[in-house]
């Protein structure tokens, strides 16, 4: 008896100093097509609708399962934006289909112009107006959402291992420029668009840009998996006419997908909301396949630039701020609901006024604007609402710089752009009454959850 004690103590004293095995990691990665019929606005209506598809959109996401703890999906679609609703209805069908919370997803667009919006609180505003279908085409909207979902639970079953986690970063030469330029009284004195053609508002310096695109992947061994790549500019080189295109990130992140195809190329844009490549690009289409060139050249680098680290799911946390922007004081619901069912207002302005009753109602509702931050080994992604500057993401990486700091911006695109409080006081586009529906006071508001969700 005493030998079967003594056992039995000694049995209780080895599992006390060996280590517990690690918890694994895998991953389920889906991609579907996100192109629209033809004769579907794009861009919210605001350019003309498609009459021709150059490449072919796409929605593309990621599950992250660690051991232990509830997926984490990530999802980008090549569209212009996805704003208020239609954000929710995106998180909760991907959510759905992962079999976790809501609050455990982001979707994001790469901020294409000759692509689709998608907003159903928007569409059906102007469908209660006599403008039904003139922002998106519903119908696929919903098609695309049902399609993700179902790819993504059918990749839910059978999920990839990875045992490690590469983070690379490369400067990306020639490409991104900052939209203000600012003249001697701290005035916006140049608007640098996607295409520029004005030589003065050319020669200008780049700016306040990020110029390095950042890669984190997942390997299985010596196999990649997964890549998700971040870059801040617009995206677009030339656009307007109808034809549906990927644009600059989109097909360079075919170019690197056709150099690596073990792995499914997620790319995200970062805060490049005062950012385009107006300073290298007037708009010529013989232009678009050099930017492409340039930004796929940077990929690359990053990717040779990888350093790759063990991962196990104690390497993994998905963290989330919940925030209030403030709406601008200009924006008034009476005045825009007056303007949304006057039959005499242009169609530009009653879908103007559909877009701003959507924020303000849903934000009137109570809905929150949530952020959140990936933790991958020595990598860290914010996840962020709206055409952010760049500014903020800058001030990011600052705040942690024991660690690769990526941002994935053009979430909940109902806000528009999310200008520095300075930008306000600055003129220019961005900062204008429709064109950014927060006030000032976002900057703090945006950089104090920051700040917590990387301390």
């Amino acid at each position: 008896m005493a030998t079967r004690v003594l056992g039995i103590v000694v049995f209780g004293l080895l599992l006390a100093v060996v280590p517990c095995v690690a918890q694994g990691v895998s991953v389920a990665t889906f991609v579907v097509d996100a192109t629209p019929p033809l004769g579907s606005p794009l861009c919210g209506g605001a350019v003309d609708p498609a009459i021709a598809v150059d490449d072919p959109l796409s929605a593309r996401g990621i599950a992250i399962l660690p051991e232990g703890q509830s997926p984490i999906v990530l999802c980008s679609v090549d569209w212009v934006g996805i704003g208020n609703s239609g954000h929710d209805a995106w998180r909760q069908a991907l959510a759905e289909a992962a079999g976790t919370t809501i609050d455990r997803v982001s979707v994001h667009t790469v901020h294409q112009h000759d692509a689709p919006a998608c907003d159903f609180a928007n569409a059906d505003l102007l469908a209660a107006n006599g403008l039904a279908g003139k922002s998106f085409n519903v119908e696929f909207a919903r098609d695309t959402i049902g399609r993700a979902a179902a790819a993504l639970r059918e990749a839910m079953k059978t999920p990839k291992p990875v045992n490690q986690v590469g983070v690379g970063q490369a400067k990306v030469e020639m490409v991104a420029s900052n939209r203000r330029v600012l003249g001697p009284d701290g005035k916006v004195l140049h608007t640098r668009w996607t295409a520029t053609t004005d030589p003065v508002a050319r020669e200008f310096p780049e700016g306040t840009i990020d110029p390095m695109t950042r890669a984190i992947s997942f390997w299985d061994g010596d196999k990649p998996v997964a890549v998700l790549t971040y870059y801040a500019t617009h995206p677009q080189s030339h656009y307007g006419k109808g034809h549906v295109s990927a644009d600059i990130p989109g097909l360079a992140r075919a170019a690197r997908e056709a150099e690596v195809p073990d792995a499914v190329h997620i790319h995200f844009n970062g805060a490049g909301g005062n950012v385009t490549a107006g300073k290298y690009n007037d708009g010529a289409p013989e232009n678009k396949p050099v930017l492409v060139g340039r930004l796929a050249e940077g990929m690359k680098k990053a990717w040779e630039a990888t350093t790759k680290t063990p991962l196990t799911a104690a390497d993994i946390k998905w963290e989330t701020k919940d925030v209030t922007l403030p709406i601008r004081a200009e924006l008034n619901q009476e005045a825009e609901t007056k303007c949304l069912t006057d039959p005499n207002a242009s169609q530009a302005e009653r879908m103007r006024a559909a877009d701003v009753l959507a924020w303000i109602q849903s934000q009137m509702a109570g809905s929150k604007i949530t952020l959140g931050k990936l933790t991958v080994g020595p990598a860290v992604a914010l996840h962020m609402p709206g055409e952010l500057f760049v500014e903020y993401q800058l001030a990011a990486q600052e705040m942690k710089k024991d660690a690769t700091v990526c941002m994935a911006a053009y979430g909940n695109y109902g806000p528009g752009y999310i200008c520095t409080a300075i930008a306000y006081t600055q003129g220019g586009y961005e900062d204008g009454v429709y064109a950014s529906m927060t006030t000032p006071e976002v900057e703090p508001v945006l950089m104090d959850a920051m700040r917590e969700l990387l301390k």
